[in-house]
């Protein structure tokens, strides 16, 4: 008789045990929305107003090989007329006084590479309903980028591009080469390391392209790289998804990278005094996974 209560123990047990692992394997993680990040040199180049254009008379221009980007916003907005801060904000990031005006705080940014994720959060803390555009605030790029010395060869070299209308940086670290800052700086501002050498200068105000094809119906403020792009057949949250969502935002470089020309010769050479004029991204396509 107690053999077969122990039996019985046991077959319960194992039943019970069972049951607790179907069950286990039954439960679904929650789904998330993951935004990755994309950089084309052959997508179609943008002006400001979000048309296709070419490189300005008397500058030339070149497609830099991008290795991270950092943004300090990404929103969702559900049609043409939605004004910039009035649709879905899904990221936002830290911001300081530290350097005395309101600044995008550079030591806290966050950062991904070509094809990385960026961002990744619960769909659930995103509202359901339909967005026809996304909206993301560029902060800051780092590429490298050919250019011909005063020796007659040609090189290359890592740029640091701070795109945001205005960021606080304690110090900058270029390829092992740290470059103290402690300041705020405006839209423009860059710095440029090759061969273990550093320098850095600031692009004129206002020649930094932003591409916003809703420039009638919702524009963005003077300064901001808020950069607009449209989803092809829009992006559906309906609230009650078992399955992650993935974003890819692709940016286009082509020709991102521009300069004013002293040797019409279509290389970049700073010994001869060209100057940086643009290093904003020319556009923005968003793709739904």
């Amino acid at each position: 008789m107690k053999a077969l209560k122990w039996i019985f123990c046991i077959s319960f047990i194992s039943l019970s045990a069972c049951s607790d692992a179907e069950e286990d394997s039954n439960t679904t993680s929650e789904a998330n929305l993951i935004i990755q990040l994309q950089f084309d040199p052959a997508q179609e180049r943008l002006g400001n107003l979000g048309q296709p254009v070419s490189v300005a008379s008397g500058n030339a221009a070149q497609s830099p090989t991008i290795s991270k980007m950092s943004a300090n916003y990404i929103e969702f907005a559900p049609n043409a007329l939605t004004a910039l801060g009035t649709g879905e904000v899904i990221f936002a990031g830290d911001e300081t006084t530290a350097g005395g005006g309101n600044a995008i705080d550079f030591e806290n940014a966050r950062f991904a590479g070509d094809n990385e994720v960026f961002l990744t959060m619960p769909l659930s803390d995103v509202s359901a309903g339909s967005y026809e555009w996304v909206r993301v605030s560029l902060a800051y790029q780092e590429g490298d980028i050919d250019f011909l010395a005063a020796d007659g060869n040609e090189y290359t070299g890592t740029l640091a591009s701070f795109v945001g209308y205005n960021t606080y940086i304690s110090s900058l670290d270029l390829n092992g080469n740290e470059i103290a800052v402690n300041a705020n700086k405006l839209q423009g501002f860059w710095a440029f390391e090759t061969l273990g050498f550093t320098t850095q200068g600031q692009a004129p105000e206002g020649a930094t392209t932003v591409p916003n094809p809703l420039f009638d119906s919702s524009p963005i403020p003077q300064g901001s790289c808020v950069v607009t792009g449209e989803f092809e057949n829009g992006l559906t949250i309906s609230g009650e998804e078992t399955e992650d969502v993935v974003v890819t935002l692709s940016f286009s470089i082509n020709n991102s990278f521009e300069w004013t020309e002293v040797n019409t010769d279509g290389k970049y050479e700073p010994s001869a005094g060209e100057q940086v004029v643009d290093m904003g991204l020319r556009g923005l396509i968003p793709f739904v996974n």
